[in-house]
């Protein structure tokens, strides 16, 4: 198991940062919770600064100095292969370990939903993403940074789509919705010229759009057909990105799990998540879908955990103590 019989997982969102000191047996030794991970925002440096804070709190309630036999980073903003390596020479630098890799944060919460590195995972928060892997340690991933990579969906794309449909809906542009009462009145507003004015002028604050989406649902399931064709997109969408990721993994003709999480597709919509059966059973029939509900940092544990190559024993006791 090497020197130290220690490895570090690292689940670092948008949001929040887990890290979790770990015994090869799988034994949670320590763990710390910190800010968002956004080397975009503050740099590269900064942001593993603040990552090592929270790394050495993990350490000081394990009682260990900050030395892994392997350290598995799961990291928000790893999108492209140029970001890993950037973000793994830093942590290298750090002198935690030797062996360190990268992944980005969607392979987190594939592996925390299945038992075995094998699979495709689906993420829509406030963006979407899909990753894939397999034992012999091939992978299957997108860009995922945006429309330029030719993402579409997410909560917050959802909630701009929303907007956009109300909006026209109100003025005379566009078919009829009752997204443009539903959208003002979430905000205490009469109408969609007065959500405009008051997104424009800063009087609801732009992170709060993701609240829309939320609304958009409930509006879709009460029967309104704009709500609906967006709420059937965003499965579409789902099912192509994780058809292709089943393809390029030699997947689609044997049975694999295709595990749907974040906080959009783990809500269980009925109406999205039995568009998304329905379309997966045509574009990949042997697909198994799946629902993670377990915290990401357990998928970074388990990659650690693979990577020194652990007992069954190891994974499974980590599992019992994230409930996964």
């Amino acid at each position: 198991m090497g020197l130290t019989g220690i490895v570090l997982a690292v689940d670092a969102g948008n949001s929040k940062t887990d890290v979790a000191v770990l015994g090869a047996d799988g034994t949670v030794l320590g763990a710390a919770r910190g800010g968002g991970f956004q080397p975009p925002v503050v740099g590269v440096k900064a942001a593993v600064d603040a990552l090592a804070e929270i790394v050495g709190r993990a350490c000081e309630e394990a009682g260990v100095p900050a030395a892994f036999d392997h350290v598995a980073a799961c990291l928000a903003n790893a999108d492209l292969p140029v970001e890993e390596t950037a973000l793994r020479a830093e942590l290298l630098g750090r002198g935690w370990s030797r062996s360190v890799r990268v992944h980005n944060d969607t392979f987190a919460i594939l592996r925390a939903g299945i038992d075995e590195p094998r699979g495709v995972a689906v993420v829509c928060g406030a963006g979407i993403n899909c990753v894939g892997m397999t034992p012999d340690g091939r992978t299957a991933r997108f860009p995922a940074i945006g429309k330029i990579s030719g993402d579409w969906g997410g909560g917050s794309g959802l909630a701009e789509e929303a907007l956009w449909f109300a909006a026209r809906a109100e003025d005379g542009r566009g078919e009829p919705t009752g997204l443009a009462r539903a959208l003002p009145a979430h905000f205490g507003l009469e109408t969609m010229y007065a959500l405009i004015e008051a997104l424009h002028l800063g009087r609801v604050p732009f992170e709060r759009r993701h609240e829309l989406t939320p609304v958009l649902f409930r509006v879709s399931a009460a029967g309104d057909p704009v709500a609906l064709s967006l709420v059937h997109r965003l499965a579409e969408e789902v099912v192509a990105l994780s058809a292709v990721a089943l393809g390029r993994l030699g997947l689609l003709d044997e049975e694999a799990p295709v595990m749907l999480g974040g906080s959009v597709l783990a809500a269980r919509h009925p109406q999205l998540e039995e568009r998304v059966r329905e379309l997966l059973a045509e574009r990949a029939p042997k697909a198994v879908i799946g629902f993670v509900t377990a915290p990401p940092v357990l998928g970074a544990g388990l990659l650690a955990l693979d990577e020194v190559a652990a007992c069954p024993e190891a994974a499974a006791r980590l599992r019992g103590h994230y409930g996964g």
